[in-house]
């Protein structure tokens, strides 16, 4: 029978924090369809069922049992919007945080080649990458493994010189953190006070007030600002995360519940928004309180029970249906107060078991919650609801917000100041590789935060795992090969220096195309002699010869000459092309290549490249027979020397054979048309490889182009080892 695919991930192994894997931001719509197929909202309750189970297997399945639950109740409260949901803007401009989509200040490369704003790593937001999804780094601090967040030394000198005075904002804002991690609130909210007198349209600095009143328990003034920066960024993922902690905080679940909900809606990675989510329904779904937490809540109510979740419009309009009793009051008969433009008034309960009219004269105009209303009330209170759109919010010289309703104007003005960039600030020299000293092609970004072309960089990698610029050590970064492309700095090279960038492109195409050709400069690896159709596995260790492997891999060739050395001329006249296979690359840098010989060459001209040997060279082919008398005279040898030669190979002691065997495979069988091949049968070649001759005997065999005098000189080495082997 087939079962439930929510419930069958729900009960197997718990899934990894932050959401699971899938395609990027662009294949949203996609994605959310064929979930929505595999998860249909009608089979909800079964996920609900499989964590229920999941829970009862014992406390270390804990809330990380219930991702799969989570997801669903995600992808259900999403899709009521529909796939053409809205997706946060942010800030426009050049320096835009891939995470919180603001500017970028202090900005850090992520391995996988993305830019997020010190703040959004810091906190950790995030768990995955919000472009490509892909792992981020755990911040430094908060762990023991975590590497430090270094700031990107290009793209920071960049954003001092283009937009000073957002910086100049960056860095008071981690004034402010700094202030409310140390739980000076009282002087963070001075402060963030006299900032908004200056500047009232920094959101963030909002934000920051509404944490401090958090930690001044000032609740209701807190959820103010967070609604007035609700109503100006309604798709910014944050704002809902940190209003739904304030209520969480005050006691109000239900309430908490819904706007993390909607976080995620927004964003499905936002990580601490879906750890609350986890142990929100942990706490409420486990077994020893599911019975006591259902009965107290409002989840028994039909008319909870009955309403689907809203998003978007929906949600600043109506009121959280998933509300479970306050865990604790705010003191005294005190509630708080309305969410304007959100989700409807948490309550304690002292009001919830009350009838008694709890609006107040302070210029906000409440909503009591519906069980407590009667149907000529509801309607009387409902129509004097106020949703946020109809308001505007100011600072008062107390720094307290004020409403306006609308129509009446401000000064505020939300057109961000980074938008666009003088040209006379635009300078090439910004964009120059410190190795290279050209504009950057292909630019990556180290963990150390300094930023080379790739190609420079893995060329430096090769004689030292360690920086260029500051010696750190880059041990772990070569070992995991991940050299990503900075795309943000290479977006902006293709939009301000077009031009340029097309002028390196055009130098690089031509290096490639020199490096790509197979008769003119090719690379000579000089090490051990190769032959046509036989393997030859190579350890590189040399910077020298991993630049010349790496090329011709990057330029799809995947060939080189191989050739013995020579005292006289630095390397043989002769030698074989090898074809690359595979490669694999150890920790520290060096490789194991898989080759194959391939055609045979002989050397016209010696050179150099980079440290390596190259030449000029043409390649050989055997000279056909056409007589027919003295075609039949060449197979009868042929066949003779290759019946010696497996009664040679089988005469050997069996240690010997497994060597030869494990190393270059078995003797390839006898050809039909031996002169098929531009190099012969690829058993003499075979033959030749195994056989414990000097590399110079061998060479003179390479070189020759009859197959008749190669048998012949085969046959006498053959007759030779079969003497040794009768005695």
């Amino acid at each position: 029978a087939a079962s439930s695919p929510a419930a069958a991930v729900g009960s197997e192994l718990p899934p990894e924090p932050g959401g699971s894997g899938g395609p990027g931001e662009g294949a949203d719509e996609e994605r959310e369809l064929l979930l929505a197929r595999l998860v249909p909202a009608s089979r909800l309750k079964e996920a609900v069922g499989a964590s229920l189970a999941s829970l009862c297997l014992g406390p270390l399945g804990g809330a990380q049992r219930l991702g799969t639950l989570v997801d669903c109740l995600v992808l259900n409260y999403r899709l009521r919007q529909g796939p053409g949901r809205a997706r946060e803007r942010g800030a426009e401009g050049p320096l835009r945080c891939c995470g919180c989509r603001r500017f970028l200040g202090e900005p850090v490369t992520v391995p996988c080649g993305h830019t997020y704003c010190r703040r959004c790593l810091r906190r950790e937001l995030r768990a995955r990458c919000r472009r490509c999804r892909d792992w981020l780094p755990p911040a430094g601090g908060t762990s023991t493994a975590a590497a430090p967040l270094r700031t990107s030394v290009v793209l920071n000198r960049l954003a001092e010189k283009w937009f000073p005075g957002e910086c100049e904002r960056v860095r008071a804002g981690t004034r402010l953190e700094e202030l409310l991690a140390q739980g000076r609130f009282r002087e963070a909210l001075g402060a963030v006070n006299q900032a908004l007198r200056a500047d009232s349209s920094d959101l963030m600095l909002r934000i920051y007030r509404a944490e401090s009143y958090v930690g001044l328990q000032e609740y209701k003034t807190a959820i103010e600002d967070l609604n007035f920066v609700i109503s100006k960024m309604p798709n910014w993922p944050e704002v809902y995360f940190r209003k739904g902690k304030v209520l969480q905080d005050s006691g109000f679940v239900g309430d908490a519940l819904q706007l993390f909900l909607q976080c995620l809606a927004l964003d499905e990675d936002f990580l601490p928004a879906k750890l609350e989510v986890e142990k929100i329904l942990c706490d409420v779904l486990s077994p020893e309180k599911l019975g006591e937490s259902l009965k107290e809540s409002a989840w028994n109510s039909p008319h909870i029970r009955n309403k689907p979740f809203m998003l978007g419009s929906e949600v600043t309009a109506s009121y959280c249906n998933l509300q479970l009793c306050p865990q604790q009051s705010l003191g005294g008969s005190d509630v708080l107060e309305p969410v304007s433009g959100g989700l409807n008034r948490a309550q304690s309960a002292h009001a919830l078991n009350s009838t008694k009219d709890l609006t107040k004269e302070d210029g906000l105009k409440r909503v009591s919650s519906e069980p407590l209303l009667s149907g000529q009330g509801k309607g009387a209170l409902l129509k004097r609801k106020l949703s946020f759109s109809e308001q505007d919010t100011v600072v008062c010289e107390d720094g307290r917000n004020k409403h306006k309703k609308q129509g009446e104007s401000t000064k505020r003005d939300m057109t961000l100041a980074f938008g666009t960039i003088p040209g006379d600030l635009i300078d090439a020299s910004d964009f120059e590789c410190s190795l290279c000293m050209r504009l950057f092609f292909e630019p990556v970004t180290t963990p150390c935060g300094h930023t080379f072309c790739k190609g420079c960089l893995e060329r430096c990698l090769d004689h030292a795992p360690q920086c260029p610029l500051c010696k750190e050590s880059l041990k772990e970064y070569l070992a995991s090969r991940k050299y990503s492309i900075t795309e943000l700095l290479e977006e902006l090279i293709m939009k301000y220096l077009s031009d340029e960038l097309f002028e390196r492109k055009r130098i690089h195409a031509e290096e490639t195309a020199e490096h790509s050709n197979l008769t003119k400069n090719v690379p000579m690896f000089v090490c051990t002699m190769a032959y046509p159709t036989v393997p030859c596995p190579l350890h590189v260790f040399e910077p020298r010869y991993r630049l010349m492997i790496r090329r011709s891999m990057e330029t799809g060739t995947k060939q080189f000459g191989m050739c013995i050395s020579d005292s006289q001329n630095g390397f043989a006249d002769y030698g074989c092309m090898l074809q690359i296979r595979n490669v694999h690359f150890l920790p520290d840098g060096r490789s194991v290549v898989d080759t194959i010989g391939g055609k045979r060459f002989r050397v016209l001209r010696r050179g150099m490249k980079d440290g390596y040997c190259t030449a000029d060279i043409e390649y050989l082919e055997d000279v056909k027979v056409a007589d027919e008398e003295e075609l039949k005279k060449l197979r009868d040898l042929h066949n003779f020397v290759y019946s010696q030669a497996c009664s040679w190979f089988q005469n050997l002691r069996n240690k010997f054979r497994t060597q030869i065997l494990q190393h270059f495979g078995p003797m390839p069988d006898r050809e039909e048309n031996i002169q098929a091949m531009p190099n012969g049968p690829a058993w003499c070649w075979w033959l030749l490889a195994v056989l414990p001759v000097d590399p110079r005997y061998q060479l003179s065999v390479l070189s020759m182009m009859s197959l008749k005098d190669r048998l012949i000189k085969i046959q006498h080495i053959l007759t030779y080892f079969s003497r040794d082997q009768s005695k």
